[in-house]
């Protein structure tokens, strides 16, 4: 148990039933009446977020979330298959935890975000970019546009496609934001 008083960003708390991460808060303390706290939450699972006013003092239940590395190993029909780091122990996990499940190939690191008292996968998260081959890409011919920042659309060797500038070939590696899907910047190696 924790009191609003111990409300910071990133802390993972049950509310209605569900979990959810505080990605905002704000001590308030008008005038007249008594203090609260305003919140911003996230849903573990699914996402949303949520606007939420607490007492002060009020008593909410703190949930235990650890960050585990893993590797994905390979698919195995719909899902991946994904190995602990440190213990080796391999799992399967469905497409629907996996954030930005496009642009993940096999012997990439990824976290799991596990519930720690039931030993619960909640999501896993890729690095926040990675680097990728583009094995698909229409040439991008010059004067094609009138601005600078023309793109065309490039499918990399995972599947997924990207957003690219027009000077970007089949065979370039590029990195991609993963937490967006956006191309960043093309790798020189």
């Amino acid at each position: 148990m924790a009191t609003t008083a111990d409300f910071k960003n990133g802390l993972c708390i049950v509310f209605k039933d569900d979990l959810y991460t505080i990605t905002q808060f704000q001590h308030v303390k008008p005038g007249k009446g008594p203090a609260f706290v305003r919140t911003k939450l996230r849903n573990v699972k699914t996402g949303r977020t949520v606007e939420n006013t607490f007492n002060s003092g009020v008593k909410v239940d703190v949930a235990r979330i650890e960050r585990r590395p893993f590797q994905f190993l390979y698919m195995e029909g719909e899902d991946y298959v994904l190995m602990h780091a440190e213990t080796y122990e391999q799992m399967n996990v469905a497409k629907e935890l996996i954030n930005s499940a496009g642009f993940l190939k096999e012997g990439d690191a990824v976290e799991m975000v596990v519930h720690a008292d039931t030993e619960t996968p909640l999501y896993v998260e890729l690095m926040p970019t990675v680097v990728l081959s583009v094995t698909y890409t229409e040439p991008g011919l010059k004067g094609d546009t009138a601005s600078s920042t023309a793109q065309k659309w490039a499918e990399v060797e995972t599947g997924a496609k990207v957003l690219v500038p027009l000077f970007v070939e089949i065979g370039d590696r590029i990195r991609i934001n993963t937490q967006d899907g956006t191309y960043s910047e093309r790798v020189r190696e």
